[in-house]
This record gives structure tokens, sequence and C-alpha cells, in this order.
């Protein structure tokens, strides 16, 4: 890559960076209009038209990117959890918050503008988590600890309320800074781990217990025939 495309890349990415500030600033996108993006990402507004058609097309592209930082994100935290046999589910939910804790803005923007104003953003908004739903339902299908449930459905549902369940423990997390003074902030960090984790372990374990009830169901008028 030139200099010079390597400075487009970073004035491009400086507008997206712009965005996301603003965002986490509690700023719409529906209300930041080109100039102040510009002059937040400290460019001219003329300069915008050099990577972007219009806003549209900017906001179109963070949604990408931020989906694409949260797959990652999700991703990780699914290959911890079936790497840590007996503490996956606490020690899967530290990196979570360690993630959200060391990069938010993106948490902020999607789960801010998925009821945002703009009807664009929230319907690319939608489809990139029903991309997250299919892509952890399909990496449960592969668990060997999730061998117990193999029905298509079943396995969509729990990974519904898994990714919904993420992004409000995303903004759940992100909430106690702007809520509490400093010196209440790690009591408060340590009540929400534990509440997270017992509805982790509660999902988790529901699942499990469901899933095998059935199946012993299924198995029981067998045995009687036999």
């Amino acid at each position: 890559m030139s200099k010079r495309d390597e400075r487009k890349q970073q004035s491009r990415q400086a507008l997206l960076d712009a965005v996301l500030a603003l965002s986490a600033s509690g700023r719409a996108f529906s209300s930041m209009s080109l100039r102040e993006i510009a002059r937040h990402a400290g460019l001219v507004p003329a300069a915008f038209y050099r990577h972007f058609a219009d806003l549209d097309q900017l906001g179109l592209e963070l949604v990408d990117q931020a989906a694409l930082h949260l797959k990652g994100v999700l991703h990780q935290l699914g290959q911890a959890h079936l790497r840590q046999a007996d503490a996956r589910t606490a020690g899967s939910l530290e990196l979570f918050f360690q993630s959200v804790e060391h990069y938010p803005e993106p948490w902020i923007f999607l789960i801010s503008e998925r009821w945002g104003g703009s009807a664009l953003l929230r319907q690319a908004i939608d489809r990139e988590i029903q991309c997250l739903i299919d892509d952890l339902a399909n990496s449960l299908r592969r668990a060997e600890s999730m061998q117990h449930m193999q029905e298509a459905q079943d396995l969509q549902v729990l990974s519904q309320i898994l990714i919904h369940l993420a992004l409000d423990w995303a903004m759940g997390w992100i909430a106690i800074r702007r809520r509490f003074a400093p010196d209440l902030q790690a009591e408060q960090r340590g009540r929400f781990k534990a509440q997270t984790l017992i509805q982790a372990q509660l999902l988790l374990r529901g699942a499990l217990n469901g899933q095998r009830a059935a199946h012993e169901a299924a198995a029981a008028p067998q045995a009687g025939q036999a």
C-alpha cells in the first residue's frame, strides 16, 4: 500500500471512528451531520465525499465493521467456553466483559442504533444480529458439550436467547461506568458479574435438563414395549 493509499485509509477510518465516538457520547446517528462528523475526524467537509457517497453509506459500513468486531468477540468466547471444561461459563463471561471494557464503542453503536431513527440502519443491524444467531447455532451444533441438543429449532432458540443476553450484558456493563461513582464501580461490577453468571448457568442448565427429559420421555414407551 502506498503512503497516499495509507493516508486515505486513515482518513476513512477517522470518519468511522468519529461516528463511534459521537454515538458513545449519547448522540443518535440520525442527528449527526456530515459537517459535524468531518470536524470530529479532523477533516474538512469536502473530504467526506472522497470516501463515502452519503451518510447512509458510512452508516452501513460502520454496521458491518461493528458487527464483525462483535462476531470476533463472541467467537473467541465460544472457543474459550469449549476449552474450559470446569469453569467455562465464568471464564467466558470474564473474557466477554474484558472485551466490552476495552472497546465499548461498537456495542454502543449497534445496540443504540438498533432502535434508532434510521430505518436503513435498523434493518442492517437486524440482519447482522440474525447472522450472529445463525453462527452461534452452528457452533453449538458442532460442540461436543451440546451433542444432546441437535434439533435445529432448539439450537436456534437457545442461540437467539444467548445473543440477546450478550447485548443486554454489554450495555449493563457499560452503564456501570455512567451510573456509578468511580469508588463504587468495582463493587457494582462484582455484583453484575455474579448476576450474569447465574443467568447463564440457569439457561444452559435448563437447556441440558430439558433436552434430557425429552429423550427420557421418548425412550419410556420403547422400554415398556420391550
